[in-house]
């Protein structure tokens, strides 16, 4: 059945659709990004995919405001930047927040910083995931609630806070950064799973509204990438962050849900071809073995932690 599927794609694509995936992927050029504003909103923005994402567009011309929850490497990351002496920019500016706490007063605190500014494009890059795999029933209260934190919310109140003034200089665009789990079954990253989704949906419905308004909003849905939070080596289909920006970046100026590491979307492409059934079982087997060691390292801890 595999095969067939297999087969059935290369037969109906043309010549002509697989040099354009080539070029999308390869080759396009990416936009002016400075034409969407002055600076580059990035939360994050001190690891990974953030971090990546604040070199790549202070390269391209745009002042880069960071946040994230770490003021040190706030301060780190910043002062990277700036010793590249990119031409055109401001000094970095940074803003400390938790987003796993993003109550009325951070929200307010941080409207305040943002007033004003021509806030050209924003990266809405912060996440959490579980700590391993687990049933929905074995959650922490607390990590329920900073997932919706983290991966919901702040992904709203950031776009309200930018896009406002995007609207009354009619340019702008914003990139959300989903998951590739985001379009499966994943039991056991249930909660994780369908935030993400919630990611994409908003990202779309949004595009269709302000399309004319000369704002583009767009859904990234990226596998595994190597960063310190993923703790996962580069390979093949796992890119490090500045690998998987360097393609993304042919993709900013575009709208609608996107994968922008080809790897990423090959391996997208080949869960499509089989039945959900299949990947369901597939993934929930790969889970519950990821579960179980997480569980012995998590009682092991906790035995230690009786000793002391």
């Amino acid at each position: 059945m595999f095969f067939q599927h297999i087969l059935t794609y290369l037969v109906a694509t043309t010549p002509q659709q697989l040099l354009g995936y080539i070029y999308k992927w390869q080759f396009r050029p990416s936009v002016k990004v400075t034409k969407f504003g002055k600076y580059a909103v990035i939360t994050g923005a001190t690891d990974g995919i953030g971090k990546a994402y604040a070199f790549a567009l202070a390269k391209r011309g745009m002042s880069i405001i960071l946040i994230s929850r770490t003021e040190s490497k706030l301060q780190e990351v910043a002062k990277e930047i700036d010793a590249k002496n990119f031409k055109g920019i401001e000094k970095t500016k940074y803003i400390v927040c938790d987003y796993s706490n993003f109550d009325q007063k951070t929200r307010d605190s941080m409207e305040k910083d943002l007033k004003d500014l021509d806030v050209g494009i924003l990266i809405n890059n912060v996440g959490q995931s579980y700590r391993y795999p687990r049933f929905f029933h074995e959650l922490p209260k607390e990590e329920i609630g900073a997932l919706i934190e983290m991966n919901i919310n702040s992904t709203v109140w950031m776009t309200k806070m930018v896009i406002d003034g995007m609207v009354e200089r009619r340019r702008g665009h914003i990139v959300n950064i989903s998951s590739g789990s985001a379009d499966y079954s994943m039991p056991l990253l249930a909660e994780y799973a369908s935030a993400k989704m919630f990611v994409e949906r908003f990202s779309e419905s949004l595009d269709a509204e302000y399309r004319q308004k000369g704002i583009r909003v767009q859904c990234q849905i990226p596998f595994y990438v190597a960063t310190k939070l993923a703790k996962l080596r580069r390979s093949f289909t796992v890119p490090t962050a500045d690998e998987y920006v360097w393609l993304a970046m042919r993709w900013i100026g575009q709208s609608g849900t996107v994968s922008p590491f080809w790897a990423h979307a090959l391996q997208g492409w080949v869960m499509n071809t089989f039945p959900a059934a299949v990947v369901e079982s597939g993934v929930m087997s790969m889970h519950a073995g990821i579960r179980k060691r997480g569980l012995k390292k998590d009682a092991k801890i906790a035995a230690e932690g009786k000793k002391n």
